[in-house]
């Protein structure tokens, strides 16, 4: 039998913060984007309050303070490090796991003979809350859709629900409306209305033929998954990045060259941190900068500009100098900039990289260096080496004048308990 489970962590990065700070507990609570910009999560009571997803947080300031709301700003090294466990404990109760988000995940129970798969996925949301402290949905089914499909019936079914049944299945789709199902969305939803598909049934009970023509093969695909011919396989490794991106609005508008240049190397070393811990080389870097149109009757500007590599590399130092070299192409006086930032594209894994190239460079030196200088930042902390080019007093630096702290990747922030 085919059977695909869903994991979700509820409400996440709320969730993250409240494990290490239980006065959160019951009570509205959001967190900010990038800059404490826009509202990126809430708690159930903030839901409830009818606090809105995504909007500006000056919007609901008011709104919070009145019910006593708590406010954080986002702490990314906190819920990275909490999704990793999270992660890791699903992988004991199937042997394929594909991480499909930093909350999300597909377990494939296909294999599990013998087993309640009911009961497996109890245990597995007990374990996860008592082990990690994240509350976990769980939703079954033959395939990844109606596994999604059960997960959202989940949250007002104890937190685990199956749809396995022909009956149960055609009842949940005949109550989903069809931009409500997943891969769908807004866009697609108005079109299918239009032909009359106004329901998930009904979009599976469609003509297969007749959706491919209109909408390709991607809705085809959902079709079937509806019908509970698995079309998206469990994948165990995601598949490797084309491209990795670094960039960040910053705190105030910044019009010095020096100041730009600091956050450009920053950025390329957040990069390349990334590019190795995949175990990867990029071929080419880009550095695009820009001001902020929104600010009408002000000049702008925005540029970007490339560079390409003899050889493949991930050492920091290099893409930092490459970075601020196409920087200063691309560079114009006179403007305040409002967001810059490093791409990394062509990008392959080093070791194919090494077996392929006839002309090889002796990456050796490189890499025991980049080696070194990442064992001492994770065992120290993010930046505590690095690249003067980066400089140390960064007014550019993002908002995050209410985030937490890391609590479980950084020594200097590991909660305390006090006896009383």
């Amino acid at each position: 039998m085919c059977a695909v489970a869903l994991v979700d962590c509820r409400n996440f990065y709320v969730s993250c913060e409240r494990v290490f700070s239980p006065k959160l507990m019951n009570r509205p609570a959001v967190v900010l984007s990038n800059n404490d910009g826009c509202i990126i999560a809430r708690s159930e009571e903030a839901k409830t309050a009818g606090v809105r997803m995504g909007a500006p947080y000056h919007e609901e300031k008011e709104h919070l303070a009145r019910m006593s709301g708590a406010v954080l700003s986002s702490n990314y090294a906190l819920y990275g490090d909490m999704s990793a466990r999270v992660m890791s404990l699903l992988g004991e109760f199937s042997p394929k796991v594909e991480i499909y988000s930093i909350d999300e995940a597909f377990l494939d129970f296909g294999n599990l003979v013998g087993v309640d798969l009911m009961d497996h996925a109890r245990r597995m949301r007990e374990r996860a809350l008592r082990w990690t402290g994240i509350p976990v949905g769980v939703g079954i089914g033959p395939t990844k859709v109606i596994a999604k499909t059960a997960n959202k019936l989940a949250k007002r079914n104890g937190g685990v629900f199956a749809l396995l049944e022909e009956s149960a299945i055609s009842s949940a789709l005949a109550g989903m409306a069809v931009e409500d199902t997943w891969g769908i969305g807004g866009r697609w939803g108005k079109r299918l209305r239009r032909m009359g598909i106004e329901t998930a049934l009904a979009l599976r009970e469609a003509d297969p033929t007749r959706i491919r023509q209109s909408f390709g093969v991607v809705v085809q695909r959902i079709l079937y998954e509806l019908r509970g011919v698995s079309c998206l396989l469990i994948e165990n490794a995601p598949p490797a990045k084309k491209e990795i991106c670094v960039s960040r609005s910053f705190r105030k508008r910044v019009g010095a060259m020096e100041e730009l240049s600091q956050a450009t190397a920053s950025y390329a070393t957040r990069a390349a941190e990334k590019l190795r811990r995949n175990g990867s080389r990029a071929y080419g870097l880009s550095v695009f900068i820009h001001t902020n149109h929104f600010r009408e009757g002000e000049p702008q500007y925005s540029g970007s500009g490339s560079v390409r590599f003899a050889h493949p590399t991930s050492d920091t130092g290099l893409l930092i100098r490459a970075a601020l070299a196409a920087l200063r192409r691309i560079h114009r006086p006179g403007y305040l900039y409002h967001k810059a930032g490093v791409l990394l594209f062509d990008i392959a894994p080093a070791r194919r990289v090494q077996d392929e190239m006839f002309d090889r460079p002796d990456f050796s030196r490189s890499d025991a260096l980049m080696s070194t200088l990442d064992a001492l930042n994770t065992r120290m902390g993010r930046a505590t080496v690095r690249y003067g080019a980066e400089g140390f007093e960064a007014a550019w630096r993002m908002k995050g004048e209410m985030r937490s702290p890391r609590y479980t990747t950084s020594w200097e922030e590991l909660a305390q308990v006090r006896a009383v």
